[in-house]
């Protein structure tokens, strides 16, 4: 029920009921006022009243001459006869009064009826409103949740998007079309009907379509996915109906689709029925994109961050023609977004967004806002002018590491071992060629279970990796374990996670890159999915021999033996560099880049 129609019953109410007081004030005037029922025995005994009529509640009698108000007729109320023979002893006026309880017998019938009708009407809204859509009533159950969007309502634009400028000059030429779609058909060329924007979570595909309608100042009609998919089959699919019938109302128009994997997913899939609620809304759109015609001025925009699911059909050309990659920035991607982002918080001279990139590699956009806002947030914190370096590299140690662990005491031997195993990681990392630069090492416990952290620079962004490259980052890894083995001959649980990850690392060159000899060129596993690549997801089921996987298990072991063994050396050879950078570590408990340099001084680096 709408706001008319909850204000036309309100008034509708007030109206009976003003007409039911003004009929009972009405009826009430035109009775003869009565008189008491011993005034009505005196004129009876005076012999002035020529008849009697009885009543069922009242006596009326008619006068032989009209009294002093030049009435003829008076009324008395009757009284029971008993009664009024006992009272009249008493020589004192008496009178019955009966009340009126006419309203009282309309609102014991009116009320309850309006609160259950109330009741109901809330229940069936509540219902509806779950279940079928922003309507109020079961007509609009299949109306569609897109909220619009509007120039000024986004308030966003292409100088709000940075680090991505090959998605921007695929879209500007959708603006193009959206401010002047006569001037793209004089060559008989059209416009894609949709345009799929891919890519890892964060990185601005959202922000990517708002712009595009902020630039093109059009609205902008936005629906997650997901919002399609009910629980009555058919209601997904009228929604869908729904909203490009709304759009082609507004063309010119961007129509934004988030998630699109929640609707697209493919209908091949696992556990997908074929006459779910799911497939019939997946129908309806791919119908709609056949009978899209973009020369009306709108434009289909979607997003997902797992390509690899969605149902071919949409992917085809005619429906999704163009795929736009938001891929994670690269150094000068970051240094625009974060210039982009600084300019909302009171910076120090001090800070350099090429130093903050270089420490952020694989960060997206959303996580570069992240750590802009915490590093004001720890300058407002200690109560600081502006934001300088320092919260910077701070907030980026508690990003990547963890929270700082001040209170978590270790015991001295527990420190030590620390202390040895992040100098291992170090001296590993400065002895080999082609390491990332080591910017920071620290025991201050961090995070769940991190007792000390090694933090490296990255100078570029790197996007392939050779077969020594990958077997210096995995001794790198190793370095901690190694330095632990030639300084206390034992081995710790500290290394637990390093050993994961250099799992990883040397199974990945076995069974996906080819990199073992005796394997040959040949791909054991699948690759992860291409934007989530979450780690500790189930390998999927194998597909070679039982020879195979111990050829592949005896591979892995071999690298990372012969690894761990070169490793081990070139600590030993450094042994001295070793035990000095340990101790000052365990004075300071943090050694920066400029500490190590002094520290390492006279370092046997491998040249291979």
């Amino acid at each position: 029920m709408n706001n008319t129609n909850k204000i036309n019953l309100v008034y509708t109410i007030i109206a009976v009921f003003s007409i039911m007081l003004l009929h009972e004030i009405w009826t009430q005037q035109q009775v003869i006022q009565p008189i008491p029922y011993s005034q009505l025995e005196t004129l009876l005994e005076q012999g002035k009243i020529a008849q009697l009529t009885i009543h069922e509640r009242y006596i009326s009698g008619e006068l032989n001459t009209p009294d002093e108000h030049g009435k003829k007729i008076v009324v008395a109320n009757r009284v029971e006869p008993r009664l009024a023979e006992q009272l009249s002893r008493f020589q004192v006026p008496f009178t019955q009064v009966h009340e009126s309880k006419f309203l009282i017998t309309l609102l014991s019938w009116v009320v309850p009826a309006l609160v259950f009708l109330g009741i109901w009407m809330l229940i069936i809204r509540k219902f509806v409103e779950k279940q079928g859509g922003m309507g109020g009533g079961f007509m609009n159950i299949g109306k569609s949740k897109a909220k619009i969007y509007v120039e000024h309502e986004t308030g966003v634009t292409f100088d709000d998007v940075a680090g991505v400028d090959e998605s921007k000059a695929e879209l500007e030429e959708i603006i193009n079309f959206l401010k002047a779609p006569k001037d793209y058909g004089k060559l008989g060329a059209r416009m894609p009907k949709g345009i799929l924007l891919v890519g890892p979570p964060g990185t601005g595909k959202t922000l990517m379509a708002r712009a595009v309608a902020g630039e093109a100042s059009v609205p902008f009609f936005s629906i997650s996915g997901s919002e399609f998919v009910e629980m009555f089959v058919g209601v997904g699919a009228a929604r869908v109906r729904d909203l490009f019938e709304q759009a082609r109302k507004s063309a010119p128009a961007i129509i934004f689709i988030d998630e699109l994997d929640a609707l697209g997913r493919s209908r091949s899939a696992p556990g997908l029925s074929g006459n779910d609620e799911r497939e019939q809304t997946l129908n309806q759109l791919l119908v709609e994109l056949d009978g899209f015609d973009p020369s009306g001025g709108v434009v289909l925009l979607a997003a997902t961050n797992r390509p690899e699911i969605l149902d071919q059909a949409l992917l085809r050309a005619g429906r999704f023609d163009r795929q736009v990659l938001v891929d994670r920035p690269d150094k000068l991607g970051r240094i625009a977004i974060l210039q982009i982002h600084l300019q909302k918080i009171e910076q120090g001279e001090d800070v350099d967004p090429a130093q903050v990139a270089d420490l952020t590699t694989g960060f997206s956009g959303a996580d570069l806002a992240n750590l802009v806002n915490e590093a004001a947030l720890l300058a407002t914190r200690a109560k600081a002018e502006q934001v300088t370096m320092a919260d910077f590299t701070q907030a980026i140690e508690r990003i990547v590491a963890g929270l700082e662990k001040k209170n978590r005491l270790l015991n001295p031997r527990e420190r030590e071992i620390v202390a040895y195993h992040e100098v291992g990681h170090a001296l590993t990392a400065l002895a080999l060629p082609g390491t990332d630069p080591v910017h920071k090492i620290s025991i201050i416990p961090r995070g769940i279970g991190a007792l000390g952290y090694t933090l490296q620079r990255p100078t570029e962004d790197r996007f392939l990796m050779t077969r020594e490259e990958l077997k210096r980052k995995i001794a790198v890894l190793l370095g901690g374990r190694a330095a632990e083995k030639l300084i206390f001959n034992h081995l710790s649980t500290g290394a637990a996670d390093d050993l994961q990850r250099v799992t990883d690392i040397a199974r990945n060159m076995v069974t996906r890159y080819g990199m073992d000899e005796t394997i040959g060129h040949v791909v054991h596993e699948e690759p992860p999915p291409t934007f989530l690549n979450q780690p500790g997801m189930p390998p999927a089921t194998a597909n070679y021999s039982n020879t195979t996987a111990e050829q592949i298990d005896r591979a892995v072991r071999t690298i990372l033996d012969d690894t761990f063994a070169s490793t081990l050396k070139i600590l030993e050879e450094n042994q001295d560099i070793l035990e000095r950078c340990a101790r000052a570590l365990l004075t300071k408990e943090t050694l920066m880049e400029e500490e190590l340099q002094e520290l390492t001084k006279g370092l046997r680096r491998r040249s291979d």
